[in-house]
Order: C-alpha cells, then sequence, then structure tokens
C-alpha cells in the first residue's frame, strides 16, 4: 500500500471522548486522515473493549491511530486534565447522553467562552425537536426511520446487517466537522455541530420517500421489490452456489445476449429496450437461470469479467480476507491490544493515487499516557500527582 505522506489533517488536534461506534469511528476517520485523536477512557478503559458476540469488532476497527487516556472525568484533578487538553484541541468529539457533559463544563457553551475556536461535535440520537431528550441506538434509528422495514419481509423488519446508521452518521459528522474547519479559516471562530442517528436514516431512506412521493404508491420493502431493470437478480450455479448479476442498460444487454449464447433474446426488438425487459422478467429470467445453471460458479464470473457486466459473489465477511482486491491495497495489518493480529479495512479513499495506513494500532489502555501529557506541557512530577490521587491511570 502507498501511504500518504503528508497527511490532510496531520495538524488538527482532537479530544475523543466517545464510546461504543458511532463516536469512535467519526474519531478514527479524523485519525486515519492524520490528526493527532487523543481517546479519554474511563480508568478501566472503555467498555467496548470488553463487549462480547457482535460488539467484539467494534473497538479494533474504530480505534486505531489513537492515543488512549485513561482518568476520572468526574473527579477535579481528572476534569482539569480534560479542560486542559482541550484547551490545545482544535475539535472535541462526544456521545454523551444528552446534557450530561454539562454537569462537568465540557459543553460547547462553556468550553467555547475561553476557546472560541473549538468545533465541538455531538453524536446522538436525535437532533433538535421533540425527540431530541431519547436515548437511541443504531437499530432504534433503523426501526424508527424505515430501514428496518425496507430491509426485511412485509411482516418482519430486519436492521440492516452493519452498523450503517452509526458509521454513516459518523461521516456525517466528520463532513460537519471539515467544513467548520474550513468556515474558521475565514472568520477565527469554531462551531457547534450535532449529528443524530435518526436524521441520519431518514436521509438514507429518502430515496424511498421520494419513489413515494412520485409514485402515489408505499413502497415495498426491498426483499419483495420490483426491480427497476429486467435483469437484476441472484442465481443459481453448477455447483451449487450463487452470483448476483445486473444488466443495467441496453449496451449491456447486446453484450449479455452475446457472451451466453442467447440468440432468441437478441434478435427479439421487444427486448431491446429495458422497459420490454422488464415486462418480460417472467420469460427471461427461467430462461437465464437455465443457462448459469450449467456454468460453475468460477466460470460464470469469469465469463461475465471478461464482458464487463456487473456481477458480485455472494460473499461473507470472512471471505474478505482473502479478497484479491482488498489484500492489493485494502486491508491493514492490524495488531490488537491483546496481541493478536488481524487484517481490517483501510479508510476507503485515495488522494492523488495515496491511500491512508496506520499509524498507531488500536491502543493499549493508558498506553500513551506519559508521551502524550508531555506534548501537552505536563511534567513528570505533574503526572506522577495525578496517578498518586488515583484519577490518572499511568502506562502499564
Amino acid at each position: 500500500m502507498t501511504i500518504q505522506q503528508a497527511l490532510p489533517l496531520q495538524n488538527i488536534k482532537v479530544v475523543e471522548l466517545s464510546h461504543m461506534v458511532m463516536g469512535p469511528a467519526t474519531g478514527v476517520i479524523l485519525a486515519d486522515l492524520g490528526a493527532e485523536v487523543i481517546k479519554v477512557e474511563p480508568l478501566k478503559g472503555d467498555n467496548t473493549r470488553r463487549l462480547k458476540g457482535s460488539g467484539a469488532g467494534y473497538f479494533p476497527m474504530y480505534n486505531r491511530n489513537k492515543r488512549s487516556l485513561c482518568l476520572d472525568l468526574k473527579s477535579e484533578g481528572g476534569l482539569q486534565v480534560v479542560k486542559d487538553l482541550i484547551a490545545q484541541a482544535d475539535v472535541v468529539i462526544e456521545n454523551f447522553r444528552p446534557g450530561a457533559l454539562q454537569s462537568m463544563g465540557l459543553d460547547y457553551a462553556t468550553l467555547s467562552q475561553s476557546h472560541p475556536g473549538l468545533i465541538y461535535c455531538s453524536l446522538k440520537g436525535f437532533l433538535s425537536g421533540p425527540y431530541e431528550h431519547r436515548t437511541a441506538l443504531d437499530e432504534v434509528a433503523q426501526m424508527m426511520g424505515g430501514l428496518a422495514y425496507m430491509t426485511g419481509l412485509p411482516d418482519r423488519p430486519m436492521r440492516a446487517g452493519s452498523s450503517v446508521i452509526d458509521i454513516t452518521g459518523a461521516m456525517f459528522g466528520v463532513i460537519g466537522i471539515l467544513a467548520a474547519l474550513e468556515e474558521r479559516h475565514h472568520t477565527g471562530k469554531g462551531k457547534e455541530i450535532t449529528s443524530a442517528l435518526y436524521e441520519t436514516t431518514a436521509f438514507m431512506v429518502g430515496q424511498h420517500m421520494a419513489q413515494c412521493a412520485v409514485t402515489g404508491e408505499a413502497p415495498p420493502p426491498m426483499s419483495i421489490r420490483r426491480s427497476a431493470w429486467g435483469v437484476y437478480d441472484i442465481f443459481e450455479t453448477a455447483d451449487d452456489d450463487k452470483v448476483f448479476v445486473a444488466v443495467v442498460s441496453d449496451t449491456q444487454w447486446r453484450l449479455f445476449c452475446e457472451a451466453f449464447d442467447l440468440q432468441e433474446f437478441a434478435s427479439d426488438v421487444s427486448l431491446a429496450a429495458n422497459s420490454g425487459r422488464f415486462e418480460q422478467r417472467d420469460r427471461i429470467i427461467p430462461a437465464i437461470s437455465a443457462v448459469f445453471s450449467q456454468l460453475s460458479k468460477a466460470d460464470l464470473m469469469a465469463k461475465l469479467d471478461t464482458t464487463g457486466l456487473p456481477y458480485a459473489p455472494i460473499n461473507r465477511p470472512q471471505d474478505l480476507f482473502d479478497d484479491p482486491q482488498l489484500n492489493a491495497d485494502g486491508l491493514l495489518h492490524v495488531t490488537l491490544p491483546d496481541g493478536a493480529q488481524v487484517k481490517l479495512p483501510a479508510l476507503p479513499i485515495e488522494m492523488g493515487g495515496n491511500k491512508f495506513g496506520l499509524r498507531y494500532n488500536p491502543p493499549v489502555e493508558a498506553s500513551e499516557t506519559r508521551s502524550t501529557l508531555h506534548a501537552a506541557g505536563f511534567s513528570d512530577a505533574d503526572i506522577d500527582q495525578l496517578v498518586a490521587d488515583g484519577v490518572l491511570r499511568d502506562e502499564p
């Protein structure tokens, strides 16, 4: 992987007060882009580190390229450390419950009085409005926002197979931060930014809201939808595997018929346009399925690849570890806090032909305490006293 040498956010300092997915995902995007991100954790470490089941991947995935600092925010000494760090920072990220940081003086209104250039990003369940007091989770937002309905069967809403709202909400948070940084170049002043799960879900489902407005019909779940294209399906192969195949233009249809020797369809003018293929799906799909059922998965994909048609194997997450495309440049070799080695996806961006890589592994709890605080102007004596007072966890 060719790594960016001069990183675009390398002079930006971030204090991250967050856990789970949405806040840390915001932080890791900024960190991958070069920002110095200090992750402030409780004395015992972020509880996300200890999650099991589907949460076991949260910490490893969303906390690389950060520094860990473990302290007691409820103590006067620990709170002052955080305030001193924020005084030198460009950005604060937080995903505490509404109002939780205000009592500590860590809200934007308080901090901006002495630090008018501060950019403060809150990751919440809801933006301002009747619901803003509520607690939300990714799955709550997916249910409320119509995404679970559109993902599942008509009588069985189903969440998407990833924390898509947490992650997308984090991306909107980063967009807001970058916009505020650009505005600060002109005004010298920072800004408070809020990104929220529910409104993020509504934005993602907006295409279906627009569909409803345009057609006058309620959109059915994607699991039973009528595709806009004549061929846009999952097909069985001879070796009992599956491949998704799409034909989304009239030029692709001609190439498709030629590649698979579908002469009857190629010569039929009623199928030349997508509208005709859409109306005759009951005729063409069984015939295509019969052709594909005689080919192995590898042979079918090889032919589709040669013709330039859209296709995809039906992969599982574990299949991606061996994916040639990702292994060429898109996976980072990460060492986890327990010493385990794993390959995880890099930030999916190239700039100037370069990608963004790994500078620091996901941190062991408090592992950079002294170097982080030294850089902020704390002496060893200051650090020793904070450790002795029980408000700061020293390096392991």
